[in-house]
């Protein structure tokens, strides 16, 4: 049987040998190996066990008789319970620390790992009476490496707690979290014991949780099983988790007086309110009724019933629903853990107390796809995929594989969109592990709120007191702690960056409402340049998808007035990290955000085997495109509601798919409504490439009428088709009218044309035009095959097609 932990993570057990002995063994995880501490010659129920880090000094605690047993032999006088100090380099001397009738827990303290071996270790221990002393063990080497207790007397000891109700034991992080009952409420109090030999009351919480246990529960004090079902009933069911972030959470198992339901309290001292939920349970018996178990899963903690449910909460953002998971059936089974006799003594780790082994716990990558797959609900699916993100950790064939998930989802979620919650659940989790608070500042979903619910499980949110810390000089979790208490105290959801902004002065700036100097814009694009040159770098292999091969200014003023104000924000709260490293984050986000997007499109070209190279429009388009082309019609929304830039290209591709498989008047509605965007490489290939039947010139014609007035400059010029040249002439005497104003021109003389037209109308304009070209009046000067020789000859080759007659 498993009875401690140590914190280098060595497991001490115990078994019987064929004389009834009782073993003592040390296993080492790391190395796999096995190591024979002590042997007692009698069949002992070992309570407690731990031994020091140098491996020279053993406590035990174990009960001697039962009640039963002292009664029957007539040993009222002699103790229950028998806590030893032992020598064992080499096996020597045996002290008596306790002979009690109450039950002690032994727990050496570890020094900061690499310490060279120290003459003094540092022994806790924590009795049932409700204190908890320490005491400091002196030893000398004698010759032959031969270790020996100093003191000859009373050990040194020093009172560390009083009146607890109960304790925990971090072993990794070497504190002591215990609670002191004040009338209606608890005080949730920490010590932490450092290298240098000292120990601190560093945190004190009051915490609303009625006590009315007569009886201490201690955690991690040693596995004892029938001790721990004896006290289970009558004591606190509570444990705290803490992780790497600064998160502190105290979860809490409370009574129900209704049957068949069951109610557990989830205390985020970190972010200043708890969370209680109540569960109904279906198909049970009443002996199957057991106390909830606690789990820590590092991103998570777990609140798991077997046979009933397994509730994870994240640590960090535990307030939407979408960070919190609840699995019901077989969805919520753990493997081999059927029964509650079990304890979480390390970060994903798990120790069954019934069977006195401990397991290492994960989530399973095919478990979590496949309920996201077979998920009906949207608070399930939002969870999954929330979970499969940023729990286990993406892959890049758990990415391909919830991409696809996506492309076949993307109208069954109808309360949140799928494309939005993977790139920025993608990006969360790509760039926070990276720099300290970073995590209060990025979004960690496109979610403000949820109004969703979990079917039979009813949550209410609490306010609850802010933890005091005391600490000086102290690095690690107390000062994350501390960061995340600073954040609640100043509103930490308004530190989340937001687009808002950046929406707005993006559409100033591409609808010119706003006059920018020309060395902010310079900026603004020197910004987007180094996004893309930096994306270069990444990614040396042919792209599959035709994206990043042209210029697109809409983006690319995009991206760069999102480097720029997410960098403002960052330097606004992060300032000591330095510019040049918050320079580094965000060209790390956006170049990741516009990678995300071509690993989103990389991965559905392969699933429906498109072509590297699709623009050809003389032939229809595949139903694998008009998926692709729906798809890409999704990302494009959900760009436009976060107002995310989109790689440099994606417009074209977008345009060209529509093109060949939208039916015209389609096509059309997209154009108009804002759906497809007209753009230089596309429709210029359109007019070059395709002949002019009247299909054709129905479908350039259309497209050439909504073109803006800079691109159809640009582009009309590849349609040599009498309906354009009409249409460039049109244009062309409209602006040379506009341009004309209140300007005052002299009669039109029909005599300067060198061969006058018999046609009076057309006389009269070409004079009027050429009489406004003299006075300097030119739109086009770019062009300068546009002018009223050019609109003298569309008109009569139109005026010849209109009439259905040869044009010479």
């Amino acid at each position: 049987y498993i009875v401690n932990v140590e914190r280098n993570g060595k497991i001490i057990y115990t078994w019987k040998g064929n004389q009834r002995n009782t073993h003592i063994g040390l296993y080492d995880l790391q190395t796999k190996e096995n190591e024979h501490l002590y042997t007692f010659e009698k069949d002992l129920r070992i309570i407690s066990c731990s031994v020091n880090s140098e491996r020279t000094l053993l406590a035990v605690s174990f009960r001697q008789y039962t009640e039963e047993e002292r009664v029957s032999r007539l040993l009222q006088s002699v103790s229950k319970y028998l806590t030893l100090l032992i020598e064992i380099h080499p096996i020597n001397n045996v002290r008596v620390l306790k002979a009690v009738d109450s039950c002690v827990r032994v727990q050496f303290l570890y020094p900061a790992e690499g310490r060279n071996t120290s003459t003094e270790s540092r022994l806790l221990l924590v009795s049932e009476d409700k204190y908890i002393e320490q005491f400091d063990i002196r030893v000398v080497v004698e010759e032959e490496h031969k270790v020996v207790i100093q003191n000859s007397g009373q050990l040194p000891r020093v009172r560390v707690a009083d009146d607890l109700i109960w304790a925990q034991w971090d072993m990794m992080e070497q504190r002591l979290f215990y609670i002191v009952p004040k009338e209606s409420r608890s005080t949730l109090k920490c010590v932490q014991f450092y290298p240098d030999e000292n120990f601190n009351s560093i945190l004190e919480s009051h915490l609303d949780i009625s006590v009315n246990d007569t009886r201490v529960r201690l955690v991690n004090f040693g596995y004892d099983d029938c001790q721990d079902q004896d006290v289970a009933s009558k004591s606190l069911n509570l444990q705290v988790f803490t992780s790497k972030a600064g998160g502190l959470c105290v979860c809490c198992s409370l009574a129900s007086d209704i049957p068949d339901e069951v109610t557990y309290s989830i205390y985020f001292l970190h972010k200043g309110y708890s969370k209680t939920f109540t569960v109904s349970l279906e198909r049970t018996k009443s002996h199957q009724l057991k106390e909830v178990a606690f789990l820590n899963l590092d991103y998570y903690v777990a609140a798991y019933l077997p046979g009933q449910f397994l509730h994870l909460l994240n640590i960090q953002h535990p307030d939407l629903l979408c960070y919190s998971l609840f699995l019901t059936g077989e969805d919520a089974r753990i493997d081999t853990l059927q029964n509650c006799s079990i304890q979480s003594p390390l970060v994903s780790t798990v120790l069954d107390g019934c069977v006195g082994r401990m397991y290492a716990v994960s989530i399973s990558d095919s478990a979590l796809l496949q309920f996201l797959q077979n998920s009906k609900r949207d608070s399930e699916r939002l969870a999954a995929l929330h979970c499969a993100l940023l729990c286990v950790r993406s892959t890049t064939d758990l990415e391909m594989k919830i991409i696809w998930w996506i492309s076949e989802n993307l109208s069954t979620c109808h309360s949140f969109d799928p494309i939005q919650e993977f790139i920025i659940a993608s990006l969360y989790c790509r760039m926070c592990p990276e720099t300290h608070n970073l995590d209060k500042l990025l979004p960690y979903t496109s979610l403000l709120d949820w109004i969703g619910v979990i079917p039979g499980v009813v949550c209410a949110t609490d306010i609850i007191s802010l933890p005091v810390l005391e600490f000086q000089n102290s690095k690690g979790f107390w000062e994350k702690l501390n960061s995340n208490l600073e954040s609640v105290k100043y509103a930490e959801p308004h530190l989340h960056y937001h687009n808002n902004v950046l929406r707005r002065e993006w559409r100033n700036l591409s609808e010119e409402k706003e006059e920018r100097t020309t060395t902010y814009l310079r900026n603004i694009f020197e910004n987007a340049r180094k996004v893309l040159s930096y994306l270069d770098t990444w990614d040396s292999e042919e792209r599959l998808v035709p994206l990043f091969q042209e210029e697109d200014y809409q983006q690319q003023l995009l991206m760069g007035l999102m480097v720029a104000q997410l960098k403002d924000h960052l330097m606004r709260h992060l300032q000591y990290v330095g510019k040049k490293k918050i320079d580094q984050i965000v060209l790390d986000y956006v170049a990741n955000l516009l990678n995300l997007v071509h690993r989103i499109m990389k991965e559905v070209w392969k699933r429906y085997q498109l072509h590297p190279c699709i623009f050809c429009f003389d032939e229809r388009g595949s139903a694998a495109e008009f998926a692709v082309f729906h798809i890409m019609s999704r990302i494009l929304e959900a760009a436009n509601g976060m107002c995310m830039p989109l790689p440099p290209g994606f417009h074209t591709l977008h345009l060209g798919l529509g093109v060949r498989c939208l039916p015209l008047h389609t096509l059309l509605h997209y154009i108009d409504n804002g759906v497809l965007h007209l753009t230089e490489t596309c429709v210029r290939k359109l007019l070059k490439d395709l002949d002019d039947t009247e299909k054709n010139e129905k479908l350039k014609f259309s497209i050439v009428t909504r073109l803006p007035e800079a691109l159809g400059q640009k582009v009309r010029q590849f349609w040599n088709h009498p309906i354009n040249a009409n249409f460039i002439a049109r244009k062309y005497v409209k602006l040379l009218l506009e341009k004309l104003g209140n300007r005052q021109c002299s009669r039109p003389i029909p005599e300067r044309l060198s061969v006058p037209v018999e046609f009076l109308p057309l006389n009269y304009l070409t004079n009027m035009l050429e009489e406004i070209e003299n006075q300097g009046v030119h739109p086009y000067e770019k062009q300068d095959h546009v002018n009223v020789r050019f609109v003298e000859e569309a008109a009569l080759k139109h005026t010849m097609m209109l009439l259905g007659l040869k044009y010479s």
